[in-house]
């Protein structure tokens, strides 16, 4: 049997804990009795209906449920045969009729309840008779969306599709009425928490259409709340009752609200923006819609509210609720997740897998199942990256630590000699360069500040103050060698020097002025027997004249 989520489980509990029934809880959720039946037993099993104890954590449920059976998933055995079916469905044959041409004609080896079931999954029946059911005071709100035509934007200037949005209050027929533009989740979270600030309180019950914001699955059997809808009201104390697929009369209320406002405030109305069409609309909810003798009470809604339904409303909590959405994203190569155009750093070791993402008004939480992974501040526009250094490999972070400023920083504390070769590489190019002096400060690491700051001055004398150079100074261990006295540090660039090959082919007037690469700073008698001079005098002669 298929294992309900853990937030699905949690809401049972809710539920239960709130007193309603099993059946009850069956059909709203569109889970069988079975299943809550069985849930229930766990509860009073573990204590969890106790009012004084916390709702269970996912994890604890997870731990006590034990892992998940994979259920079944059988195909009909009248699948294949589908086309044949609705052919003889649409000429008017009685499923009996079906099942015998299968049967005689076909070679179809299954039972007639099969052929039964479905047909009623393709038709599933006429609609029947409702009760009209009337609800107490701050028993019941009915809530839907509507269309409302053109509006125009006042961000852009540009005309758009807008909605409606609608809370009813059952009993008393008190409405509350906001545009927008688009049904998303945040976008239906933050309209009822407008709703209730503007009653004053929350209903015990929240009556919805299958919209995409607040249901996931519109099937009847497949009712799936969302988590931050579900979540939201449980914040204000709320049930939510899900709407029956194409079963407008469910919520009368409400498809009339809709109705009336189209009818009697949108027909024929110009706006000049949707900041000007809230404002008009909560003008006409408390002094049209809210005077008038309704159809069915023969009373003012608004009268009737502030008389009967206001004080029987649940009172709204400290905090306002702020979770907006949930969603999924993967963490790609570059350790981010893209959220609504941003990008936000998660754990390294996290890439490649999909994450659960929960969007606040100011911040964004990240989940890898029930554990929480990270949470940062909510980006302040489309394009903006919001990254943790600790979130990268070492070797990867280190890069990013090093920005230019502290590069300057660092190489200053080690030295004068080298915060000047770090000033010079950085002053050139720094995009370029800076991998150069980050690569020269993690020699201190190995060498040490002093032989590093030997070396920097040693290149510097000699007029080569890059990062090989320094390298190879330390590598050969001359960092410490006497500098020659009384001969300036001048030297010749060797043809394929990096130093002055990189300088050719730049337009005239656009050349650096690059340092010699190479000098001798030892004599040749340091080398070679004082008898061997006078044979190579001239040459000697010629060597010391390149040198000077």
């Amino acid at each position: 049997m298929e294992r309900l989520s853990m937030h699905c489980i949690q809401d049972i509990l809710y539920r239960l804990r709130k007193g309603q029934p099993e059946r009850s809880i069956a059909r709203d959720l569109g889970h069988s009795r079975d299943a809550i039946r069985r849930y229930h037993r766990l509860a009073r099993q573990k204590g969890y209906l106790d009012p004084n104890r916390p709702l269970p954590e996912a994890a604890e449920l997870q731990a006590t449920l034990g892992p998940s059976p994979t259920p079944p998933c059988p195909a009909s055995t009248v699948e294949p045969y589908r086309t044949l079916v609705e052919g003889w469905l649409a000429q008017g044959l009685e499923m009996v009729a079906v099942h015998r041409r299968l049967t005689d004609h076909h070679g179809f080896t299954g039972s007639y309840a099969a052929v039964r079931r479905f047909v009623k999954r393709l038709h599933p029946g006429e609609k029947r008779v409702v009760l009209r059911m009337e609800t107490p005071p701050g028993r019941q709100a009915q809530v839907d969306f509507g269309s409302a035509g053109k509006i125009r934007d006042p961000q852009t200037g540009k005309e758009r599709t807008a909605y409606c949005f609608v809370m009813t209050l059952s009993y008393s027929r008190h409405q509350y009425l906001e545009f927008v533009f688009d049904q998303s989740i945040p976008t239906w979270i933050r309209c009822h928490r407008n709703a209730f600030e503007s009653f004053g309180g929350a209903p015990e019950e929240l009556v919805i259409d299958n919209l995409k914001a607040a249901i996931l699955h519109a099937a009847l059997e497949d009712s799936v709340l969302s988590a931050p809808y579900r979540q939201m009201a449980r914040h204000y104390g709320c049930l939510i009752h899900p709407c029956r697929p194409r079963t407008p009369q469910h919520k009368g209320k409400v498809e009339n609200g809709v109705h009336y406002v189209k009818r009697n405030f949108l027909a024929g109305e110009l706006f000049f923006d949707l900041h000007d069409a809230n404002r008009r609309g909560r003008g006409w909810v408390r002094e049209v819609a809210g005077v008038r003798d309704h159809g069915t009470t023969h009373e003012a809604p608004l009268l009737r509210f502030e008389t009967q339904e206001k004080t029987a409303l649940l009172p709204l909590p400290a905090e306002s609720f702020h979770l907006l959405s949930i969603r999924a994203a993967k963490v790609h190569a570059d350790c981010h997740v893209t959220v609504e155009g941003s990008f936000y750093s998660a754990p390294h070791t996290h890439v490649g897998k999909v994450v659960e993402v929960h969007l606040y008004e100011g911040t964004v939480q990240l989940f890898d199942g029930i554990t929480l992974l990270v949470t940062h501040s909510r980006a302040q526009k489309r394009g903006a990256r919001v990254t943790r250094v600790e979130h990268y490999p070492a070797h990867k972070a280190l890069y990013l630590e090093r920005t230019p400023s502290i590069c300057r920083e660092r190489a200053q504390q080690i030295g004068p000699a080298c915060a000047q070769v770090a000033e010079r590489l950085l002053s050139e190019r720094p995009v370029d360069q800076l991998p150069a002096v980050q690569k020269l400060i993690g020699l201190q690491a190995m060498y040490g500040a002093e032989r590093l700051e030997a070396a920097c001055a040693r290149a510097l004398h000699f007029g080569d103050p890059r990062y090989r150079r320094v390298k190879g100074i330390l590598k050969a261990g001359l960092e410490h060698d006497p500098l020659p006295e009384g001969v300036e540090a001048l030297v010749e660039a060797l043809p394929g020097d990096p130093s002055t090959e990189e300088t050719r082919g730049r337009p005239e007037g656009k050349q650096t002025q690059t340092a010699p690469s190479y000098t001798y700073a030892r004599s040749a008698q340091e080398f070679f027997p004082p008898e061997l001079f006078c044979e190579i005098e001239p040459l000697d002669a010629l060597w010391e004249s390149r040198t000077c």
